[in-house]
């Protein structure tokens, strides 16, 4: 994408009612948003997160299918999600936001309960043992996501890397969380989620064109 391209769709999100973009000491400090989500959507509809969501894609797609729920999409790249905020415009679909910031800074973002339910899709697996801190299901990441979860609030995983998938599905075990399906391919095996299988990501259809297995973990935090 050019930088034209990128300055473009900057300005343009700064103009979407559903694009919030605090700067970093904004969300640390005191959040606008935070505990005030369902005064934000105007209603008391369960809220749902996809962290690191690119494009919007499955927060579009989820919210399309549920419009008695509430959808906010998080990601740190505002000229990818400008897809996903625009397209929410043009079909006039009220349940869903977008918000700029790091994925680490999620507690911040949302108060404790305020959540009940978290997505990350296809996330960087951060293979090498240095770049553990960065993995988005390491244990510091799912202290904050519980946190944030009701009580009975529910974590997806939709990777194509079965390292990633190998690597929670690990953690979870050892740390003596709640597994509610896993799956090593969701297309060829059966059990899935509807919404697991009826959403297509733009990278998730090229994985799937030289047939790379899609896998999801659906889970429950126990502390």
């Amino acid at each position: 994408m050019g930088s034209k391209n990128k300055l473009k769709r900057f300005k343009e999100n700064e103009t979407f009612k559903n694009v919030i973009q605090p700067t970093r000491e904004e969300v640390v400090t005191d959040f606008s948003h935070k505990g005030k989500w369902h005064s934000f959507f105007g209603n008391e509809n369960p809220i749902i997160v996809e962290l690191g969501c690119g494009k919007g894609e499955y927060t579009i797609a989820l919210a399309r299918k549920n419009p008695n729920k509430n959808y906010i999409g998080i990601d740190i790249k505002g000229a990818r999600f400008w897809r996903g905020a625009k397209t929410a415009i043009e079909e006039n679909l009220p349940n869903v936001a977008f918000v700029r910031t790091q994925i680490e800074l999620v507690d911040f973002i949302f108060a404790e309960n305020e959540v009940s339910e978290i997505w990350i899709t296809f996330p960087d697996p951060q293979i090498k043992y240095k770049r553990t801190k960065h993995r988005m299901t390491n244990s510091e990441f799912l202290k904050k996501y519980h946190h944030i979860l009701n009580e009975n609030g529910i974590m997806n995983l939709k990777t194509d890397s079965e390292f990633m998938h190998g690597y929670t599905l690990g953690l979870l075990h050892g740390e003596g969380h709640e597994i509610l399906n896993a799956n090593h391919n969701v297309y060829k095996n059966e059990g899935s989620p509807k919404e697991v299988m009826e959403t297509q990501t733009f990278y998730e259809n090229q994985y799937l064109a030289v047939n790379k297995p899609i896998t999801y973990i659906q889970f429950r935090l126990k502390y």
